[in-house]
């Protein structure tokens, strides 16, 4: 007679030590498991709800200048070394790891326009009101190294990333050498002043400029003449190019909205990105290349992926004035943003992620409730959770003014389209409406 017994390995269940888990045997096969989808289903709930419950972006908030803060600048080597410009003209240099000031200047007469740091870090170059240009050392930042008297008003600086070179945006383009008192070359396109100038990351020699008169213009600081001007509905703000993708720019528009253009066809954007309800003023990318922060007229800053025209995160406080400037740490862990008034605000960039040391089953249960909310985050009550924010009034009752008048417009359109013959009145895509003109 032979007899039958159940037998298992006590090493399978048994804990090695009284404090470690309990193992629990887990059978992979999804004919085995057929609830298996219900219980993920259930675990993604879950992590939504927490998700929001943790949602606690603001880190803090760096006060002492004297009136609104203009122009934010993230040091290209240094995590923590942030520098600050406001409209009284002082310069401050921040230790974001310890939330205070290490150095202050009176730097020009008049607002701060705009600042950038050199290739090698070590300095600050910035421009104002006064028309100068001045280049700083941040180890002794009391005078400083070098002062150039520009012919005009300057509104935007940016350095060159491999040479000794810098852009400023004026009432023209100006390239200028740090050995030279005089531009080395200039590039003007239309008559009006230039907001912004951006070097391209990648390819370093390309510049991109976005004007008063609406204008986008492409140049190639090696040539004599600007390359290609696109001219949009209404005026940009500011520009940055992402990090990752040499082609690829997103403006900050007037309209509410940012628009990614791709340079090699500039004829219509690449992606529309809409929530805010006034104007965009400044914007970054995270270094990543996966998405950008943006900084409005409306109080609010927002997060954007950039393969998506909606925003993922808004972030804002009831003492915050108007957003004039915005950056994305260098680590994509932090988002630093300057406000009128006067103060400095540290956020995370992920809102419920934890700061700090992650043991490895910490960081495999994140990575798994990630996983988990991106499989289910096309259903109804997880998508629900997951979009869920708590909007200030007036920007919950602006983006229903928004949207109504959105869809008035799409209805009277669609209307005379209906009543008009055949053809007549073409459908024209959103994107295509942005751009009213492209020149070579």
């Amino acid at each position: 007679m032979k007899v039958k017994v159940l037998s298992r390995n006590p090493d399978d269940y048994l804990r090695e030590t009284k404090r470690d888990i309990p193992k629990i045997p887990r059978n992979y096969d999804p004919v085995q498991h057929p609830f298996e989808a219900a219980r993920e289903y259930v675990r993604a709930m879950n992590s939504a709800k927490l998700d929001r419950l943790f949602a606690k972006p603001f880190i803090g908030s760096l006060g002492g200048h004297r009136d609104g803060v203009q122009s934010l600048l993230c040091h290209p080597r240094s995590l923590s070394t942030v520098a600050s410009g406001s409209y009284d003209g002082e310069i401050r240099i921040w230790n974001l790891a310890e939330q205070k000031c290490i150095r202050t200047v009176q730097a020009h007469r008049g607002m701060v326009r705009s600042m950038c740091f050199g290739s090698s870090g070590s300095h600050v170059f910035s421009v104002g009101d006064d028309q100068n240009i001045k280049q700083w050392n941040l180890d002794d930042f009391h005078e400083p190294v070098n002062t150039i008297l520009s012919k005009s008003s300057l509104l935007s600086i940016d350095h060159h990333f491999d040479e000794a070179k810098f852009a400023t945006g004026g009432d023209a383009v100006e390239i200028w050498d740090e050995a030279r008192s005089h531009p080395i070359r200039s590039f003007s396109w239309g008559a009006d002043s230039i907001q912004a100038v951006r070097f391209n990351r990648v390819e370093t020699n390309v510049l991109a400029s976005c004007a008063a008169d609406r204008s986008i213009v492409l140049h190639d600081i090696r040539l004599a003449d600007s390359l290609r001007k696109v001219v949009l509905t209404m005026k940009s703000n500011s520009l940055c190019w992402n990090p990752m993708e040499a082609f690829i720019f997103t403006v900050a528009n007037e309209d509410y909205k940012c628009y990614s253009f791709d340079m090699r066809n500039l004829s219509s954007p690449v992606m529309v990105y809409m929530d805010h309800v006034s104007a965009v003023l400044d914007l970054d990318y995270s270094p990543t290349g996966k998405e950008f922060v943006t900084a409005s007229y409306d109080k609010t800053i927002r997060i954007f992926p950039v393969d998506k025209g909606r925003s993922r995160e808004i972030y804002h406080t009831k003492r915050m004035q108007r957003v004039t400037t915005v950056k994305y740490s260098r680590d994509d862990k932090y988002i630093v943003s300057g406000s009128d008034e006067m103060n400095l605000r540290l956020w995370k960039a992920h809102a419920s992620e934890k700061l700090g040391y992650l043991g490895p089953r910490e960081q495999s249960a994140a990575r798994y409730n990630e996983k988990l909310k991106d499989k289910f985050g096309h259903h109804p009550q997880v998508k629900r959770i997951l979009r869920h924010r708590h909007l200030p009034k007036h920007v919950y009752n602006a983006k229903k003014q928004n949207e109504e008048s959105r869809f008035s417009k799409k209805r009277k359109e669609a209307n005379r389209r209906a009543h008009s013959k055949p053809g007549a009145v073409p459908h024209v895509p959103e994107r295509s409406k942005v751009a009213i003109k492209e020149q070579e």
